[in-house]
This record gives C-alpha cells, structure tokens and sequence, in this order.
C-alpha cells in the first residue's frame, strides 16, 4: 500500500475512533486486525461479482463498532463500495411477531432468535444488489429498536449501484443446527417455564437448517468474533441498553428494557450462542477472540 494512502487511512481510522468514542489505543488494530482482513476480503474482487462477509458475534461483542471500522478500512485503502447490513435490519414487524407467538409460541412475540426475521426479504436484497446498475437505487430495510418495530420505507436507507462488499453482521451469523437430542434440556428458567414441551426452540432449531441456512449460504466470508462466555453478554449487552437510554432521553414512549426485563431478554439467546461459543470457532473462515476489556485479540 503507498505510504501517502497509509498515512491518510491512519489519520481517518483515528477521527473514527474518536467518532465511536474509543480509545486511541485502539489505532494499533489497524494493522493487526483491520488490514489483513480487508486484505483478505478484497482478493478476487472484481467489477462483476459481489463479496459478502459475515460478522458473527453475540450480544455487546463489538460488531457495529467492528464493522464500521472495517468499512472505513474497505473503502479508504481498497476504494471499494461497502454497505453494512445488520441481520437484525431484517426482523419481523412487531404485528408479524404477535401472529408468529399466537400460531406457534409465544415466546416469539420476542424478537432475535432464528423464525423472527424476514428471511427472503435478506436473500433477495442480496440479488437485487448483486444485479443492480450503476444508477439503480435499492431501498436498505432498517429496523428500529427504541420502538421495537420497522422503519417504514420512507424512513429506510437507499444505496446506489452494486456495493463490492456487503458486511452483514449478527449475533447467530452463519449458526447450524443443533443435533435433536440437545435440545432435550431446558437450558435457563425460560425454557423450563415457557417451552417446556420443547415447541419453541424446536421450531427454532427448524428455521436454522431451513431458511437460515440458504441466508447463510450467500456468505463468501464468515467471521467470528468469539466472546469470552455467554456469562459476559448481560453484561456487554446492558451496557448497550444504557447507550440506548441516555440517547433516547425524554422520549417516555420508547421501549427501553429494566434490568429484569433485559435478563429475561437474554436468556433467548443462551442456548444457541453456548451452542456457536462451542461449535463455530472451528469452522470460521476468520476467529478473533474478544477478551474481558472488549479488545479484540488474534487467536
């Protein structure tokens, strides 16, 4: 890479940082972490095809902040065109949900676990993507968490062209199944109370091997960013919610979790990221492993 791109990647990598309110320490995962991937992700790129990276991680692992380093990366060393999708942008209306809880459980008027998002709209966003003209505009679906619901349209993101690379992020990215007599066992009091004849996350268990699985088939590059136990994400993720609180101050109408509330939220999650904690490192195209101070580290 020339040096005058370097020192100008440098400079912006920097003001992002800042931007993220992050310390500047973290200017040395430029080289370490950021670069070789971005590396990586750009060999074989060309005017005709279309490169989407998975970004797997659970609750508060890092990856908005992730990606949109590696955004910033892709676009100002390699000049390509990046879009960032989260999975989570692809979630059911609230309406969608409360139909989904009153046909099979209600446990998925939650929304998060596999069965809650709009599967077909994620693959065919990627086709129209992949296929699109320079001057062809696709609307980004969006989904808005203070709320609880989606973005209606007019409110939704719009990208022009075809991206070169799609960062695609969520916190079951790329997850399999789970063998059938695993899901046997409750896991937490939620299972035990709520899904005690196993419908809900049997169901679940269903949707990865299905209509998962042909979502993460688009996946070019899956990556793994590995938390240190499942026992770290209340923590990481309460952090978040307090995010979301102080931005959303005075505004009394959105939804914003207690501490009951987000434990209970959680414990959605428990069994399928325990399951990836043990299942995905060996298979992830890229594994970085976070540590207890949220520094991503080489494995």
């Amino acid at each position: 890479m020339e040096q005058n791109v370097l020192l100008k990647l440098r400079k912006h990598f920097s003001e992002k940082l800042r931007e993220l309110m992050l310390g500047e320490e973290l200017l040395e995962d430029l080289d370490r972490v950021y670069l070789p991937l971005a590396e990586m992700a750009s060999v074989g790129l060309d005017t005709t095809n279309m490169q989407i990276i998975g970004v797997n991680g659970a609750q508060g692992a890092g990856k908005t902040t992730f990606c949109a380093l590696m955004k910033l990366v892709l676009e100002e060393a390699y000049g390509l065109k990046v879009l960032s999708l989260s999975i989570d942008d692809l979630y059911l209306s609230r309406n969608d949900r409360e139909k989904l809880a009153q046909t099979v459980h209600p446990l998925f008027v939650t929304r998060g676990v596999p069965g809650t998002h709009y599967v077909k709209k994620g693959i065919d966003l990627f086709n129209t993507l992949a296929n699109a003209t320079p001057t062809d505009t696709t609307i980004i679906p969006r989904f808005n968490k203070a709320v609880d619901d989606v973005y209606p349209e007019k409110e939704c993101d719009h990208f022009v062209g075809r991206p070169d690379v799609i960062l695609f992020d969520g916190w079951f990215m790329g997850a399999t199944e789970q063998p059938l007599a695993d899901l046997l066992q409750p896991v937490n009091e939620l299972e035990e109370k709520e899904d005690k004849d196993a419908v809900w996350r049997t169901y679940v268990n269903l949707q990865l091997k299905t209509e998962y699985s042909r979502l993460f088939d688009c996946l070019n590059l899956l990556v793994m960013l590995q938390v240190p136990s499942f026992e770290k994400v209340y923590e990481w993720r309460a952090l978040q919610e307090e995010k979301l609180r102080i931005s959303t101050k005075g505004q009394d109408h959105l939804r914003i979790m207690d501490n009951e509330e987000l434990r209970r939220f959680i414990s959605h999650y428990e069994r399928l990221t325990r399951w990836m904690l043990k299942e995905m490192p060996g298979r992830a195209d890229v594994l970085f492993t976070v540590n207890d101070d949220h520094r991503i580290c080489l494995p």
